[in-house]
């Protein structure tokens, strides 16, 4: 396995929309076991294949991660959709491996229904809420060009968003 480059805002990549993955092969679950291997290491509870340059319809999350005395619970999902989202909103403060130390308070639905395929193929769905509903819709917004910072107020977007800029050109 390998740790992969994460891409960072304002990279352009990371406002595009990513395509469908047509067939789940070998060279896709590498992808997804580097994925992971990447998350962990960053550490991250969720990553899209677009932030590591890959422009294809496929998520890792593990809410739990390789915290002390808990097991992983990694969930690799390829063309997730969802199909419901609740009445009622929760707010995370969520933060983002392609927006390296900001956070931000972001209000989704509380649960969600998801489906997508896993690694070997087949047809799965799940009914999720919480943390774990939080992380899907923010790596799923991440195959559609959207960043959490794209949910805040314009002001503190924008302010996150020249902070990285800055710290870009410093670093070139």
């Amino acid at each position: 396995m390998a740790i992969l480059p994460i891409y960072t805002a304002p990279d352009p990549l990371l406002k595009t929309i990513s395509a469908p993955v047509s067939q789940v092969t070998d060279e896709t679950r590498l992808l997804i076991d580097n994925m992971f291997e990447t998350m962990y290491d960053a550490p991250g509870i969720g990553l899209a294949a677009i932030q590591v340059g890959v422009q294809k319809r496929l998520l890792v999350v593990d809410v739990v991660g390789r915290q002390q005395d808990e097991p992983a619970q990694p969930i690799a999902m390829i063309n997730p959709e969802i199909t419901w989202v609740s009445d009622h909103d929760a707010t995370y403060e969520e933060g983002c491996l392609s927006l390296p130390e900001h956070y931000a308070d972001v209000v989704r639905p509380a649960e969600i229904k998801v489906k997508y395929l896993d690694p070997d193929g087949k047809p799965q769905k799940m009914t999720v809420e919480g943390l774990l509903a939080t992380c899907i819709q923010h790596e799923m917004d991440h195959l559609d060009g959207i960043l959490f910072v794209d949910h805040i107020s314009a002001l503190k977007r924008n302010m996150i968003l020249r902070k990285l800029l800055k710290l870009k050109k410093m670093a070139s």
